[in-house]
C-alpha cells in the first residue's frame, strides 16, 4: 500500500519534459540531473517532491526517446509511482523495469495535491480528498516480483529468470 500526495500534469509530457535535453550533458551524473525534473513543466517541481509522492497525468506520458534516464530519475527523486491515462510503451517498460510502478487509470477525478493511496495489488487508488475510488488495471504476477524486487536487474540477479515466483 502506498499512500502520498499527488502532483498532477497535463497530457502528453514527454521524455523531454520529465528530463529536459539541454541538461543531457549530466547523464553519467543522475543525482544531479534528478535536480532538473520536470522543470520545464513546473520549476519547482523537484524542490517540493517528497519521498512517497506520485506523478499523476493525463494521455500519453512518457512519450519521446527511449532514454531510461527520464524513468531512473523520477525514482531517483523518491515518486513511489506513476499514475496516468495512457503512456507511451516504451517509457511503460522503462519504469517497471527500474522498479518504478506506472499505473494506468482515469486521473481526472484526482487534484493536484489530493492525498492518495494506491493499492498495487488490489488494484485500486483511493483519493482520500474528495473520496474517489479509482479502479487500476492488474499487474501480472511478474511484473509485481519485479517491483517488488526493486526492478528488473535486482530480479534477475535473484532469479536468475522471468519464471513466475510466488
Amino acid at each position: 500500500m502506498l499512500r502520498a500526495r499527488a502532483f498532477k500534469f497535463g497530457d502528453n509530457i514527454s521524455t523531454d519534459d520529465i528530463t529536459p535535453g539541454r541538461w543531457f550533458h549530466l547523464r553519467s551524473n543522475l543525482p544531479e540531473l534528478a535536480k532538473h525534473l520536470m522543470e520545464d513543466v513546473d520549476p519547482s517541481f523537484a524542490s517540493r517532491v517528497k519521498p512517497g509522492d506520485f506523478i499523476v497525468a493525463g494521455k500519453n506520458f512518457g512519450l519521446g526517446s527511449s532514454r531510461e534516464h527520464a524513468a531512473v530519475i523520477i525514482k531517483m527523486a523518491g515518486v513511489s509511482a506513476i499514475l496516468a491515462k495512457s503512456a507511451a510503451r516504451i517509457f511503460f517498460r522503462n519504469a517497471i523495469n527500474v522498479g518504478l510502478p506506472l499505473l494506468i487509470c482515469d486521473t481526472d477525478r484526482i487534484g493536484d495535491g489530493d492525498e492518495l493511496e494506491v493499492d498495487l495489488e488490489g488494484g485500486r487508488v483511493r483519493d482520500i480528498t474528495n473520496g474517489a475510488e479509482l479502479p487500476l488495471g492488474k499487474f501480472p504476477d511478474v511484473m509485481l516480483r519485479i517491483l517488488e524486487e526493486g526492478g528488473l536487474i535486482p530480479y534477475i540477479k535473484k532469479y536468475g529468470d522471468f519464471e513466475i515466483r510466488s
